[in-house]
């Protein structure tokens, strides 16, 4: 489900001019990395990752280095598909005690989700990479923002369930659903938590000749990444 232009988090968001000119491919058929994407005026186009870019938690993998390593693996999928172009690739996961909740399987395991995150404080990591085809050159870097969800009652997660709003997204909830149990703590990134860090995005962009990495043909470990 599209996010309403009318919600804060979709106001003032800017683009910059990517580097060399580069064409913009989204390596994601997230409805939601789209719109942010418009709304802050990018032009790109669509080319989703492969299935298996996704492929399973490594034991004793962090939140972090499990994004990080998606990201990477989505862009690595699309990137041999595009001579010329700036790829960029996101996963988003949320995180609570240690555990990490992705994308729930059904409803039960998004009812599992909300009462796990019921009255906590919790996570949320999007891992970002951006990686130009032409040069082989590439970042990853890890954005967090923590939040805080209040003590839900069995109606209310029903409620939620029963709008349909969970499916597809981290944690089984969206922030941009307008739910009043959910909010940001301090300073984090509201696109972050929708999943894609818009602020932190433009940054790297600017950057990116000075920080990217050449991504040699055999390497296959993801690029130290900023956590």
């Amino acid at each position: 489900m599209a996010i309403s232009d009318d919600l804060p988090l979709m106001r003032g968001l800017e683009a910059t001019t990517i580097p060399d000119a580069m064409p913009l491919v989204l390596a994601s058929g997230s409805p939601r990395r789209a719109q942010l994407l418009r709304a802050a005026g990018y032009e790109f186009t669509i080319d989703p990752a492969s299935d298996d870019a996704e492929c399973g938690v490594c034991s004793r993998e962090t939140a972090p280095e499990l994004v990080a390593r998606y990201a990477y693996r989505k862009a690595e999928s699309v990137v041999r598909r595009h001579d010329r172009a700036m790829i960029l690739a996101a996963d988003t996961v949320a995180s609570c005690g240690g555990q990490i909740l992705g994308k729930p399987h059904n409803e039960a395991h998004a009812a599992e989700m909300l009462r796990t995150l019921s009255g906590r404080r919790h996570d949320v990591f999007s891992g970002v990479c951006l990686w130009e085809s032409q040069s082989s050159r590439c970042i990853v870097e890890v954005v967090r923002t923590e939040l805080q969800m209040e003590s839900l009652s069995e109606t209310m997660i029903r409620d939620y369930l029963d709008t349909l709003l969970w499916e597809g997204k981290a944690g089984a909830f969206g922030y941009q659903d307008g739910n009043d149990w959910i909010e940001i703590v301090g300073d984090g990134s509201p696109s972050n938590v929708v999943g894609l860090p818009m602020e932190r995005l433009k940054e790297l962009l600017e950057n990116f000749d000075s920080i990217a990495e050449t991504i040699e043909a055999t390497q296959s470990e993801t690029p130290t990444s900023n956590q």
